[in-house]
């Protein structure tokens, strides 16, 4: 006879449960108790860890003790938790053997569940007790006994980083590992001393490779033969000492692949870089990060980490341990697949990107050079030297003062408060005094009484300090806000974009009328402000194409027309003449030099400027005048742009 037991059902009174329960204790499940709450017993005894008040047997009939099968389940389980076990259904009784239909839900790393359903097959004994039937099938319908779970993780594809024609800036190129096997080597420091003379005829220059604990690493080695890693290259720059490394004795190469821009010094400090993950790394993010995974570090491979590597997968698989300890999988019974990352697209333009890297090359010292697109304020590039940079996006986060390049600045205050027109006479002295601290000029040059515009395109400091009363406590500060300084960009990465100098003292104001006092700016800042003046409005710079600027509010024309011819002065006869006969059309720009300590020889060198839909800075740390390193590096850019 065949019979059905409902879910819910009469239930004795909470003192025979209670008798029940006790009986239980003793004897393992009561033949007061039907098979459904046999299987509610062992279902919750086994989340909880606690089957000791189960009765259990072999499917030969045989008993088998409670703690034999919890220690079973346990091993089964393997790598993976315990699952949520729930009946679903009745349990079907056929004389004195009884079916339960259960749910198994794990929940694996990442929240995913791996369900399916299992029967409980029970028996009931002589003594009317109902007793599990244990088996591995219960936990699975493919697991044995020795088996075990295991899980298995699988990695994402990771995205790319695109420019602005949406294709990759970043991606899987050829690279070679150089290593050297200490069991070859005789002569520790004679080989440490030939890589390190190959690695520095490398062209363009290698970042500076520290070889000076290598002997002792070779040495003390506590595996002579393991691959002991030196440095790795891009396969151009191991093509280039291939001949000189490879004959050395004890070295090795393993050619690999990793996730990198065009060039070494492509756009470095602002990309980032993707690196297998570090300790610190898988500490920070256990649950998404494991080792072997290309975690982005810094720049927008590090802002946008999460985005570009992805969701890994699970799989689970039935694994055995072999007597030596290793463990063998077998069957896959589960599998989720990773989710690849979202690729991030940039505003950059690879050929500006380009041109900029090559103008900053042949620069020693810190240095930066930002373009933005002047119609809607895209980041076209954004080098940083020497050789794309430490690590730090100079070009982006310097705070810096901007030196007379904020006499562009100066002079939109002074024309929109009607304080002087291009054509009005200023007297550019040698020497100006405020409130007995004096200003001159670059090598202390006099223009005598001059137009403004001229005092604008020679750079004349005195002029400048002489009119600051004339912008008030505000008016400089107004006048950079107008052109978007100090404004609040949504970047995706760290970004300054300026604090202008207001109000102090009559000297701090006159120092502030042409780029010193306690005004700071960026690149980034002036390259945006230079395009605001190009193109009559302020242009916030974007830098991710999903998160376009908004345009902010025009600005006077008959401020900025006269502006815009004084900076086309600046090049045609003015301080920037060197940019006269660059191709691709007008270039206006201002130059600028500013000081930042206490000695008046040490000097940032600057140059900002537009020529058609292109605007930019370039800025030089500590490098002299202007016309020494900054405006050089702007025709370098210019002419490698066309």
């Amino acid at each position: 006879m065949r019979r059905s037991y409902p879910m819910m059902k009469k239930r004795p009174s909470a003192a025979l449960v209670g008798l029940a329960l006790l009986a239980a204790g003793l004897a393992g499940c009561s033949g007061d108790s039907g098979p459904d709450e046999a299987v509610d017993a062992f279902l919750t005894g086994w989340q909880r860890g606690d089957l000791a008040q189960i009765a259990f047997v072999e499917p030969t009939g045989a008993k088998i003790a409670a703690t034999d099968v919890a220690k079973s389940l346990k091993d089964l389980s393997g790598e993976l938790p315990s699952p949520a076990v729930h009946r679903d259904g009745s349990v079907e009784e056929v004389e004195k053997t009884a079916t339960a239909k259960i749910n198994l839900d794990w929940t694996l790393p990442g929240g995913t569940h791996w369900t399916y359903p299992s029967t409980v097959r029970l028996t009931q004994g002589k003594d009317d007790v109902w007793s599990v039937i244990w088996e591995p099938a219960l936990v699975n319908a493919k697991l044995k006994s020795g088996d075990q779970l295991g899980l298995r993780r699988q990695r994402p594809d990771r995205a790319g980083v695109l420019d602005g024609a949406g294709k990759p800036i970043v991606e899987p190129r050829d690279v070679v590992v150089v290593g050297v096997e200490p069991a070859g080597v005789d002569d520790p420091a004679g080989i440490t001393a030939a890589l390190d003379k190959a690695f520095k005829s490398v062209r363009p220059a290698l970042p500076p490779i520290d070889l000076k604990d290598l002997p002792k690493k070779i040495t003390s080695a506590e595996n002579p033969e393991q691959f002991l890693e030196v440095v790795t290259l891009r396969k151009d720059a191991y093509d280039q000492i291939r001949s000189k490394i490879q004959p050395l004795e004890g070295t090795r190469f393993r050619a690999e692949k990793r996730d990198l821009a065009p060039t070494r010094a492509f756009a470095r400090a602002l990309l980032g870089s993707a690196d297998p993950a570090l300790k610190e790394d898988i500490d920070k993010n256990p649950d998404a990060v494991a080792e072997g995974d290309l975690v982005g570090h810094g720049g927008i491979q590090g802002a946008f980490d999460k985005q570009l590597r992805g969701t890994p997968g699970v799989s689970v698989v039935i694994s055995q341990k072999a007597p030596d300890g290793e463990v063998n999988d077998g069957e896959e019974l589960f599998r989720a697949e990773p989710k690849p990352g979202t690729p991030v697209k940039t505003t950059l333009d690879v050929r500006t990107q380009n041109a900029a890297d090559t103008a900053l090359a042949g620069v020693k010292q810190r240095s930066a050079l930002v373009a933005v697109r002047v119609s809607d304020g895209a980041v076209l590039a954004a080098a940083n030297g020497p050789d794309g940079g430490s690590g730090e996006n100079l070009a982006f986060t310097a705070q810096v003062p901007p030196g007379s390049t904020f006499k562009m600045v100066s002079a939109l205050g002074l024309l929109d408060g009607g304080k002087v027109t291009s054509s009005t006479v200023v007297n550019c002295p040698q020497n100006f005094t405020v409130d007995g601290r004096s200003f001159k000029n670059s090598e202390s040059f006099a223009l005598g009484k001059v137009p403004f515009q001229v005092d604008f395109a020679k750079s004349c400091n005195t002029a400048f300090a002489s009119l600051a009363p004339s912008l008030g406590p505000d008016g400089l500060a107004a006048a950079g806000r107008s052109l978007g300084l100090e404004g609040t960009w949504d970047l995706g990465v760290d970004a300054f974009s300026g604090k202008v100098s207001t109000g102090g003292s009559d000297a701090e104001r006159a120092a502030a009328a042409f780029g010193q006092g306690t005004t700071l700016v960026s690149p980034l800042a002036m390259a945006s402000a230079t395009a605001a003046v190009a193109k009559g409005s302020v242009v916030p710079p974007s830098v991710i194409a999903d998160k376009p600027a908004k345009p902010g509010a025009a600005l006077k024309a008959e401020s900025l027309d006269p502006l815009r011819s004084m900076m086309r002065q600046v090049v045609t006869s003015g301080t920037a003449t060197a940019l006269k006969d660059v191709p691709g059309g007008a270039v206006s720009g201002k130059t600028g030099t500013a000081e930042f300590d206490d000695n008046p020889a040490h000097t940032h060198a600057w140059f900002v400027g537009w020529q058609g839909d292109v605007a930019f800075a370039v800025f030089v740390e500590n490098g002299g005048g202007s016309g020494e390193t900054a405006v050089p590096a702007a025709e370098r850019f210019l002419r490698a742009l066309h």
